[in-house]
């Protein structure tokens, strides 16, 4: 599968790439709104890419179909206690995600000139894909969500990205993603030794004005001309 994007370019020929994932039920155009706010000048040529995430049934929705990046099993604990998670989907999604990664590394920028970004399920897939991808990013950007298979984390990760700059940012009146599965997915990549910025803003499952001026400052940092 090869997923349908939409582009925009602060300039022509790029330097630096920003690929945003979008949340549950959402597409590419979620995002769109955010990045026209932000102001890279300093870095360069920017190429934001806005991918619609593939389609499928979703349990917790009744088995709605809807554009998500894995399913959503609900409540239901698994013989460890902790909730049930689509593996297969999380894998599956990664997949497309490498190659979102590998298509702007084959127009010409380098992979520590890109960040991977998210909300939500997209922030899920950032971290699921960002800390496995086997070549050194510039960093990763989550917005309300969390780490998933967090027990594969420390196996499964690459050595490339050990390093990697994190930025993660959550509502602290979330009401779709407890503020307490994001902190502790902060704390566990913490404990990983992953250099993680942390904020929290009095806002509900969504973006806030503050928050964008915090990501604006952190990419500046992270894709600043070397």
């Amino acid at each position: 599968m090869t997923l349908e994007v939409i582009e925009a370019e602060t300039a022509t020929n790029p330097t630096a790439a920003i690929i945003i994932l979008h949340g549950l039920g959402a597409d590419g155009n979620d995002f769109v709104p955010v990045a026209q706010e932000l102001d890279l000048t300093s870095v360069g040529p920017v190429r934001f890419v806005f991918p619609h995430g593939p389609t499928r049934p979703v349990t917790i929705n009744g088995g709605y179909v809807m554009r998500a990046w894995y399913d959503i099993l609900g409540s239901e604990l698994g013989p460890d206690g902790t909730k049930r998670e689509d593996e297969a989907g999380l894998r599956a999604s990664r997949t497309l995600v490498n190659a979102l990664i590998e298509n702007e590394r084959a127009r010409g920028v380098k992979a520590n000139r890109i960040v991977l970004a998210g909300f939500s399920q997209g922030c899920a897939m950032t971290f699921m894909a960002g800390l496995r991808y086997p070549e050194r990013l510039a960093g990763l950007l989550g917005m309300s969500g969390y780490l998933p298979l967090g027990d594969t984390t420390a196996t499964e990760r690459s050595a490339a990205n050990a390093g990697v700059p994190i930025f993660q940012a959550h509502g602290r009146a979330d009401p779709v993603i407890a503020l307490e599965r994001a902190t502790a997915s902060r704390d566990a990549l913490l404990g990983l030794g992953y250099p993680v910025e942390w904020h929290d803003y009095p806002m509900p499952h969504s973006v806030c004005a503050q928050e964008i001026v915090d990501m604006n400052r952190w990419l500046l940092k992270v894709l600043a001309p070397i």
